[in-house]
């Protein structure tokens, strides 16, 4: 992945524009409420979604999915269409550079007591509204308020 962090890098510096994909976990509580996950960055402690660079061989909904598991400890299953997208200010060494992100939907099936960055991040259920209120990225903010997931299909009763 260091080697995709690089590449982006290079292009940054070339004035094109990166990207990076990212997953909105969510589930849906006893009420049948949505709840969505945000995990805390890992130098600011900001609240945000797991996201990452694009992987060689990967679609980015899959590398999205990967991100999510690494990043916030959920496994499940991400939807085909991305949810949206945002723009955001990376800080380099020595500039900012403008990444947009692709965001998917991740439906949570199991969460993980033990997961790759555990010891690095915190992470936290909450209501769309909520969550929005802690993201600074107002475009991803506005993407997690917003939040529309597909219904859930009901099983038919069996025909006698």
């Amino acid at each position: 992945m260091a080697a995709t962090r690089k590449k982006e890098v290079r292009k940054a510096k070339k004035g094109e524009r990166i990207r990076q994909v990212a997953a909105i976990p969510y589930r849906l509580n006893e009420r049948g409420e949505i709840e969505v996950m945000l995990v805390t960055s890992r130098t600011t402690r900001r609240f945000i979604v797991p996201k990452g660079w694009p992987m060689k061989g990967k679609s980015a909904r899959k590398a999205a999915t990967i991100e999510a598991q690494e990043e916030a400890g959920v496994l499940g299953k991400t939807l085909k269409e991305p949810a949206g997208t945002y723009t955001y200010w990376k800080r380099l060494s020595n500039r900012f550079v403008r990444v947009d992100v692709i965001v998917y939907l991740l439906t949570v099936t199991e969460e993980l007591a033990n997961w790759q960055e555990a010891k690095r991040r915190q992470r936290a259920w909450l209501a769309p509204a909520d969550a929005a209120m802690l993201i600074d990225e107002p475009d991803l903010s506005t993407l997690v308020k917003t939040i529309r997931v597909p219904p859930t299909p009901v099983a038919e009763p069996p025909v006698a």
